[in-house]
């Protein structure tokens, strides 16, 4: 099965793309060549640029807030583990706490690093990271993998507090969905949405085997999903069969 997200609004389209580049900063940073520990660093560079809106760390701290209430309110409940509750109630405290205590936007502690900001104002232009531009990048390539992987640990931990926020929101978000099996009639599925409830994320499954990729468009009222497949000349053409998937809407 092939899973697609798709984000109702703005924030949850950003926390997305954070936790996207922190995963992918979590493989490269375990890796041991060279060229994977220069593609961590231009991801630690991205994950800069995406935390750079002003209002994302007030964001993610009012979220935390918001679903720490909302769980308090499961309290004395016979049907939920106290256990558990106190468990993830924890876990947004300490990600409330983590977070709020990190002076400045996300990774505002790196901008002060000259030699990291001379590596970042070259990443975007072509080839612009060879070894006669930054002679000093070019040999801390060539330290050992440890050294670099040691680097790279200490660099992204001033970004930890806001991967472990984005990380328990969004399982919060996913977990309060619940699936459902349905068809897509000649290729087309749309769905009214109850009114009522705001959804966050739509989260689609698709068995991998058809070959399909759904092209998704929603607002507060519907959802529409069509399902396509990329021919023999690269291109994307609607599929004109029924095809069932799983859909999942998160609020």
């Amino acid at each position: 099965m092939i899973l697609y997200e798709y984000p109702f609004n703005e924030r949850i389209r950003t926390y997305l793309r954070l936790e996207h580049l922190f995963l992918r900063l979590t493989e490269l940073v375990a890796r041991d060549p060279a060229l994977d520990h220069h593609y961590a660093l231009t991801t630690l560079f991205e994950i800069m640029d995406v935390g750079a809106r002003a209002d994302l760390k007030s964001d993610v701290l009012k979220d935390l807030d918001k679903q720490k209430h909302i769980l308090d309110g499961y309290r004395g409940n016979p049907a939920i583990a106290e256990s558990v509750l106190d468990n993830v109630i924890g876990k947004l405290d300490r990600c409330f706490m983590a977070l709020s205590s990190l002076p400045g936007k996300a990774g505002q502690s790196l901008t002060e690093n000259d030699w990291l900001m001379s590596i970042r104002s070259r990443v975007g232009i072509p080839g612009g990271t060879c070894e006669f531009d930054l002679p000093a990048y070019y040999a801390w390539q060539h330290e050992t993998s440890v050294q670099r992987r040691t680097d790279l640990q200490r660099w992204a931990s001033t970004l930890a507090p806001l991967a472990d926020s984005i990380y328990v929101l969004l399982k919060l978000l996913r977990d309060s969905g619940a699936p459902q099996k349905v068809m897509a009639n000649a290729g087309q599925f749309q769905q009214n949405l109850p009114q009522g409830r705001t959804f966050q994320l739509l989260r689609l499954a698709l068995d991998s085997s058809l070959k399909l990729i759904p092209e998704i468009s929603g607002n507060r009222l519907m959802v529409s999903i069509r399902l396509m497949r990329h021919g023999e000349d690269d291109r994307l053409h609607a599929c004109g069969e029924d095809a069932a998937f799983e859909l999942t809407l998160c609020s």
